[in-house]
């Protein structure tokens, strides 16, 4: 497997496209390229840079001629990207609201960046989680010093950490609303562009919109015409639904395996970013995403989560016959799942 690096600098872009994706444009401020490379340089050891690979099983099983690269971000700290985006957040506040310290909500992933993020910066963090959140997760965010609540469903879950907030001052650091997640998140999209010499599709994983609207900032700021394709569950799939009607919905229910995208609604920042810079959305029958778990612990020798699974899911699926002969990249975006979970859900052919 090859590592690409960037051995020219993109050159610069001042004016953004926006992309009306299914009613009226939505106007939200992208992070600058400038200040995305600008907060990779300020994390600095912080966070991991995640290599980029080719895929060659995935290319000899799907066998249309596409070229298939993977951005390994579950190799990033706490497992996933979510770092990236929380410590972005953290990073920004002053000394006396780290001294109030900070409160998040999450399926799993987030709480465990949260967590993270606030040892890394000096402070404490008070995480409520959904009940449902795998019992390993639980245990890293109390690893990283969290304490943690517990709530029924996301729903709940939300509005017991605007309480936290409002009555202990904490500061709210979103799971994937708001400028500082999409700048954090758009360093995988940056570190995608100076690895990899060659792409024109790349395929992103959606819950709340967190990780590809930043993906997307940043891709479609040094290479235009890449095209970004998101990637959701039938369960989950608030910013499809979001995209189609023009403007931000809530899910009645989120029903899913891929936890890590079950976010219940989208947001008018997140989605803003999406209408902008995503081309479209697919939507991926959890039975392939299975089956893609099987095939990368098979072909690449990893075990990963549902929600990381989805975009070769796509590509091995409803999406085969279109990428033909194209240079994609997935975003691999995480591997928090204790081994009896990931056992139970890997189907292999």
């Amino acid at each position: 497997m090859k590592v690409f690096w960037l051995t020219a600098a993109p050159k610069k872009r001042t004016i953004l496209p926006q992309v009306a994706a299914g009613g009226r444009s939505v106007t939200a401020e992208a992070p600058t390229i400038n200040e995305i490379r600008g907060l990779r340089d300020r994390l600095g050891d912080s966070i991991v840079r995640t290599p980029t690979i080719v895929c060659a099983g995935l290319e000899e099983v799907i066998g249309s001629g596409a070229e298939i690269f993977g951005k390994l971000e579950f190799l990033q700290q706490t497992g996933t990207f979510k770092a990236r985006g929380a410590l972005a957040a953290v990073s920004a506040l002053d000394r006396d609201q780290l001294d109030r310290g900070i409160t998040a909500v999450s399926a799993g992933n987030h709480a465990i960046a949260a967590a993270f993020a606030a040892r890394q910066m000096g402070t404490s963090a008070k995480v409520v989680m959904i009940e449902t959140a795998n019992p390993y997760r639980i245990e890293a965010a109390k690893h990283y010093g969290a304490e943690i609540e517990i709530a029924g469903d996301a729903h709940a879950a939300f509005e017991r950490v605007d309480e936290i907030r409002e009555q202990e001052g904490r500061y709210f650091v979103h799971p994937f609303e708001g400028k500082a997640v999409a700048t954090g998140t758009g360093t995988v999209g940056l570190e995608l562009c100076e690895q990899c010499d060659d792409f024109d599709t790349v395929l992103v994983s959606v819950g709340g919109g967190g990780l590809i609207a930043g993906v997307a900032s940043a891709v479609k700021q040094l290479r235009p015409d890449v095209e970004v394709i998101g990637v959701e569950t039938p369960g989950a799939d608030s910013m499809t639904r979001s995209l189609e009607q023009g403007r931000p919905v809530t899910l009645e229910k989120v029903d899913t395996i891929c936890d890590s995208l079950g976010a219940p609604f989208a947001l008018p920042y997140s989605f803003g970013l999406c209408q902008r810079f995503v081309d479209r959305t697919v939507v991926v029958p959890e039975l392939e995403i299975r089956q893609a778990m099987g095939l990368l612990f098979q072909r690449m020798k990893i075990a990963v989560e549902p929600a990381c699974a989805a975009p070769a899911a796509a590509l091995l699926g409803q999406l085969r016959d279109s990428l033909a002969g194209r240079r994609v990249a997935l975003v691999f975006c995480g591997s928090n799942i204790d081994w009896d979970t990931w056992y139970r859900y890997a189907v292999f052919d």
